[in-house]
């Protein structure tokens, strides 16, 4: 069994290991954190179109439907009581405004819940906060090399050029 860096578990590591691994696991905290942020405004967003489609839906149910329902409701009440027929007419226009106001009504829902989502805000907050920790950190210092060894990338960069 091994650490992520593959080092045996339970052995010593060294402070640049420890940072590496720090270092990659605040990279994942934040990657993590903007897919979070991302899946929070994207739920928002889709709240927000349901109360559209439903402002939508009520404003052309309300224009398309008021002619064609409100003849056949008003004869039909007509048919059932013998009312007159004035009545009947109003009687099945307020029937369209009451579906109306129930689609308008479950528009105004889900809008407030768009508006509440505090998803963004939240990670923000918690980005801050990471922010705030990786500033404390300090990078372990690298060992000086002694003057006569090149670094072996540098070596190789002077044997291919020559």
């Amino acid at each position: 069994m091994s650490a992520p860096d593959g080092s045996p578990v339970g052995a010593e590591r060294s402070i640049g290991q420890l940072f590496a691994s720090a270092t990659a696991d605040m990279s994942a905290l934040v990657h993590d954190e903007i897919a979070l942020a991302k899946a929070q405004l994207k739920q928002d967003v889709k709240r927000g179109a349901t109360s559209g489609g439903a402002f939508t839906a009520a404003g052309v149910l309300l224009l398309f439907s008021l002619p064609m329902l409100n003849f056949a409701l008003a004869y039909g009440i007509r048919t059932w009581s013998g009312w007159n027929l004035a009545l009947c007419f109003l009687l099945s226009f307020a029937a369209n405004l009451l579906i109306a106001a129930v689609l308008a009504l479950i528009g105004v829902v889900f809008a407030k819940k768009a508006k509440k989502g505090q998803g963004p805000q939240k990670v923000a907050a918690s980005m801050k906060e990471t922010a705030g920790v990786l500033q404390k950190a300090k990078p372990h210092p690298r060992p000086e090399l002694p003057e006569d060894r090149v670094p072996p990338a540098i070596e190789a960069v002077a044997r291919s050029s020559s």
